[in-house]
């Protein structure tokens, strides 16, 4: 215990007086603009760009999982396996979830990019290619 002490004490040490000592030897810079460049821009909408088949194709796979799971949760249900059931119910809202992030992650990228990229249903989208 005194061991961990003292060596936290060292480093907090270490670190406040490095501090100090590159604060004291740093000279002052001129502050940047803080507009982002429009070539910056377009990087991240290209970056952005390229997310959005991959977040189709993986809704478009959840979507297919969800139907699937719900059946094999009614099966479940009717068999009287409640904690299967449960335990399927539970994963299914997580994929839903994650459904519904994908669309909110669509539409921010069509609201600051304004491409033609439009958010999914959640049931197969297509994707425009």
């Amino acid at each position: 215990m005194i061991r961990k002490l003292i060596a936290v004490a060292a480093v907090s040490g270490s670190l406040a007086l490095g501090a100090v000592g590159v604060a004291g030897a740093s000279t002052p810079t001129p502050t940047p603009s803080l507009t982002p460049a429009p070539s910056t821009l377009a990087t991240k909408c290209a970056k952005a760009e390229k997310l959005v088949p991959v977040i189709q194709a993986g809704e478009a796979k959840a979507a297919a999982w969800v139907t699937k799971a719900q059946a094999n949760e009614a099966k479940a249900t009717g068999a009287e396996h409640t904690k299967l059931a449960a335990r399927i119910a539970k994963r299914i809202s997580r994929v839903q979830k994650l459904e519904t992030r994908g669309n909110t992650v669509l539409a921010k990228i069509a609201a600051k990019c304004g491409g033609t990229t439009g958010s999914s249903s959640g049931t197969g989208s297509a994707s425009s290619t």
